[in-house]
């Protein structure tokens, strides 16, 4: 059963990771379809804030230098994605990059690309 799901964002969370992700997206060479469901220009979506709470699981999100070493071992080149977590301790992807960038930034649609794609 999974119990919690956590998203990988495609960039670092240092000071340096996150302006390298900011300046490379400015200029077409960073893109995370994730960032573009979660955050804005400058913080999160009030409505990523809505759609997280109505999912009825927990969700976080970290960045890649963020990630345990068993959130690596599953995401390890599959970044950006959706992490799950289940009562066993297994954590498999469940979303990958083409999965978040179909989602086309809107939080309502990764909420229900993650319904979708949960066991039943």
């Amino acid at each position: 059963m999974i119990t919690r799901l956590t998203g990988v964002y495609h960039a670092d969370g240092s000071l340096l990771g996150e302006l390298r992700y900011v300046v490379g997206s400015r200029l077409g060479r960073a893109h995370c379809a994730l960032c573009d469901i979660t955050h804005g220009r400058v913080r999160e979506k009030p409505g990523w804030r809505a759609a997280r709470d109505g999912l009825g699981l927990p969700f976080t999100a970290v960045h890649l230098d963020e990630r345990s070493p068993e959130e690596r071992a599953a995401s390890e080149g599959r970044t950006p994605c959706v992490l799950a977590h289940d009562d066993a301790g297994a954590i498999s992807v469940l979303l990958g990059p083409s999965e978040l960038e179909a989602c086309g930034g809107d939080p309502a649609a990764l909420v229900a690309a993650i319904r979708r794609a949960l066991p039943a």
